[in-house]
């Protein structure tokens, strides 16, 4: 099927962002029940754009968990700003108001929260501070708060990704989502700010060479033949979503001797399935030996010296960094796949 449907963008002569683009911001948005999406050429770039619309005060503190991908603390040193790594919850991954509270600073203008492996974050607290809040909903894609609304919907700017390993999946592909005006600014600018096309011109007396520059950026937009992909990703969602479930649920059942995943949400994405053990390298190393890749999603940012926080002391996140361990978990896995890596996570506790 996504075969077909890039055949078609390519019969039709659309290579760049063109009319695919313009449906699946349509149809995602309201399969999501948002006010409005706009597409853009991944997460990461969602990431840079919704700091960017916050119109924040030049070098300003933005609080990120430290346990994230580093698109997050690059998103916000790209607008100028510092990322203030926070600490999570040791059994959800997720920040909590407690860890923002304890990171805030005099210069603290806003927060970035990430609903990790898509479980939703307890926001409700966090945007009593009263400061701009960014919606990291990556791994979030079919997950909903437990009052039914979607993640991505309740912060000032919310954002999704397509990449080719996300529950819906393209090469490369991102979603920013928030208010009409947000999302209008956000189409202003995708485009190296120029806010239409020359194909889009609006009066007879209007010189299509003359396009409108709205604002500095780079250039984000993304092409109807990713988009093409993920138009299909998105209708065959709820069959790749249950073969998710169904791996996630058999790991649940029969994994031994490790921490699992805790107060799971009904509409939880699983993303990623993370366990915790004690020796995490040798069983990672066991498991790589019997050809099961495992990895860790993710190192902790304040570690890294570009960031220069090395010295921040994060008990939850560190305990995440020498425990934590995601096995694999995706639709093109067989319930097969999983009994064998439950087997050798097994043997492994077992023989310890």
């Amino acid at each position: 099927n996504e075969y077909a449907r890039v055949g078609e963008s390519m019969k039709n002569n659309w290579m760049g962002s063109g009319p695919v683009v313009n449906q699946f911001e349509a149809e995602f948005a309201e399969s999501r029940r948002l006010e409005d999406l706009v597409m853009v050429s991944s997460g990461s770039s969602a990431l840079h754009l919704a700091v960017h619309l916050l119109d924040l005060p030049p070098g300003s503190d933005v609080i990120i968990p430290s346990f994230t991908w580093v698109a997050c603390a690059q998103a916000i040193a790209l607008c100028g700003h510092r990322p203030v790594f926070c600490d999570v919850d040791c059994d959800t991954q997720n920040v909590t108001s407690d860890t923002v509270k304890a990171s805030l600073t005099e210069k603290t203008r806003a927060v970035m929260v990430v609903h990790y492996a898509g479980r939703p974050v307890d926001i409700g607290k966090i945007l009593d501070f009263g400061l701009p809040v960014i919606e990291d909903a990556a791994h979030a894609v079919v997950s909903d708060f437990p009052d039914g609304t979607p993640c991505g919907s309740k912060g000032t700017v919310g954002i999704f990704s397509y990449d080719a390993v996300k529950n819906l999946a393209c090469p490369e592909g991102g979603g920013l989502t928030g208010s009409k005006e947000i999302c209008q600014r956000a189409r202003d600018l995708r485009y190296c700010g120029v806010g239409k096309s020359g194909f889009a011109s609006s009066t007879k007396n209007d010189l299509w060479w003359e396009p409108p520059v709205h604002g500095v950026f780079p250039k984000i937009i993304c092409n109807d033949v990713c988009a093409a992909i993920a138009l299909e990703q998105l209708r065959r969602l709820p069959e790749l979503q249950s073969k998710r479930d169904a791996i996630f649920d058999y790991y649940m059942e029969n994994l031994r001797g490790v921490k699992t995943p805790v107060g799971l949400e009904s509409t939880h994405s699983r993303f990623t399935f993370l366990i915790r053990c004690k020796r995490r390298n040798e069983l990672a190393r066991h498991l790589k030996k019997n050809d099961v890749y495992s990895t860790l999603r993710y190192a902790p940012l304040h570690h890294l010296p570009l960031y220069g926080q090395q010295e921040v002391v994060l008990p939850n996140t560190e305990i995440l960094a020498e425990e934590g361990l995601n096995i694999p978990l995706h639709p093109g896995m067989s319930l097969k796949d999983a009994e064998t890596v439950c087997r050798l996570v097994n043997d492994f506790v077992s023989s310890s």
